[in-house]
């Protein structure tokens, strides 16, 4: 009888480990079938048609602090096409930039750039008129192209893109046909703890990200055709740290007409001096970016400096939280098909990520309309100080 029992038992484990393999094999057919579906970028909000093209620039006066000779950068350039042109699309993320994808075996789990269609046309005409310039900044390790959502919803609002990615600070950026890794000095591991010395490192690199962001604001100027012109001043928009870069370049800038912290820790003088402009700070479900920790919120260890920006600011500020969003919910990780496993790993909330896209864009637009035009304020309350 215990024999008997005990083949049973067997009997029932191997049969119980064919069924997990049948179903694991059936569960990977699945994925390789919709990660291999097309999927769009979300379609941009405004009356223009956006274009996109790149440029490598160098700022000759400035030394670059992580490596020889002077500082150079990729910036991308989203902006408004007048509506009817034709053209080719983009690639999301041409050549070497096709690295920004997740490498195996994560990258299983994740749709490819080449089924990722985006909605930009290549290189073809600015439309006439006189645009304001918006810099967008990305997160630490990321790279500009990853925000295209939000840079062609703006760019069909009537605004100049121009997204930055910090050299060496990103995972990957391409300059003179090579890729480029980033280095611990300029994407510094531990920038997230609460830290003294964190948030040292963090006050200092924060000046040469604030430095890039506006060298390329005045780069753009010198870009544009003859029936281009910009104007009503400079916008620093920015995602986690690019946040906290957008912040101080704004303080910086005499020029600055507004400025907006995606989900961003504050860093460097400006959570002292404050911004003259207005300001948005919009944040995470579990942050307190925004001075009021969200209710997923783990720590405070942001709100203090939070509270001391906009006790410093002169402008107006607006805060606000996007409910259900991580960090990684400001960014085209939204728009990305990515499967089960690898969704519940990366830094993505409850939200619907194109929700959170629609919200953080919705948000982002009124703002900046209410800041440049004196159209009506964003519907967020003004920030608790």
């Amino acid at each position: 009888m215990a024999r008997r029992g005990l083949r049973r038992m067997r009997t029932g484990i191997v049969i119980l480990v064919l069924v997990a393999l049948l179903a694991g094999a059936g569960y990977a057919g699945w994925i390789m079938v919709k990660r291999s579906e097309p999927v769009s970028l979300p379609e941009p909000t405004g009356n223009f048609q956006v274009g996109r093209r790149g440029f490598e620039w160098t700022d000759t006066p400035r030394r670059d602090p992580f490596a020889d000779g002077p500082r150079k950068l990729s910036v991308w350039l989203w902006y408004p096409v007048a509506k009817g042109t034709t053209g080719r699309k983009v690639e999301y993320a041409p050549d070497l930039w096709s690295g920004l994808h997740l490498k195996a075996p994560l990258s299983l789990f994740q749709g490819p750039f080449d089924t990722l269609e985006d909605r930009a046309l290549d290189r073809v005409a600015i439309a006439p008129g006189r645009f304001p310039v918006v810099v967008l900044m990305p997160g630490m390790g990321l790279s500009a192209p990853m925000y295209a959502s939000l840079a062609e919803d703006l760019a069909s609002h009537g605004y100049l893109v121009a997204g930055v990615t910090p050299t060496y600070s990103a995972n990957l950026t391409v300059l003179g046909g090579q890729p480029i890794g980033s280095k611990e000095a300029a994407n510094p591991p531990n920038l997230g703890d609460s830290s003294e010395q964190a948030q040292n490192v963090g006050d200092h690199l924060v000046g040469t990200w604030a430095a890039d962001a506006r060298f390329a604001a005045g780069m753009l100027a010198k870009q544009l055709p003859a029936s281009v012109e910009t104007g009503l001043g400079t916008s620093y928009v920015g995602h986690s740290f690019g946040g906290a870069a957008s912040l101080e370049a704004c303080r910086l800038d005499p020029r600055c007409a507004a400025a907006v912290d995606l989900d961003g820790s504050q860093f460097g003088d400006v959570v002292t001096k404050g911004v003259r402009a207005p300001i948005m700070l919009l944040g995470a479900d579990d942050s307190c970016i925004t001075s009021v920790c969200g209710p997923d919120a783990k720590n405070d260890a942001d709100r203090n400096r939070a509270l001391s920006l906009l006790k410093a600011s002169t402008g107006t500020s607006w805060c606000a939280t996007v409910p259900g969003s991580r960090h990684f919910n400001f960014t085209d990780y939204g728009a990305y098909y990515l499967a089960y496993p690898l969704r519940k790993f990366l830094p993505l909330g409850s939200v619907g990520p194109r929700h959170a896209l629609t919200v953080q864009n919705g948000y982002i637009t009124t703002f900046l309309s209410h800041a440049l035009y004196n159209t009506p304020a964003p519907g967020a309350p003004a920030c608790a100080t």
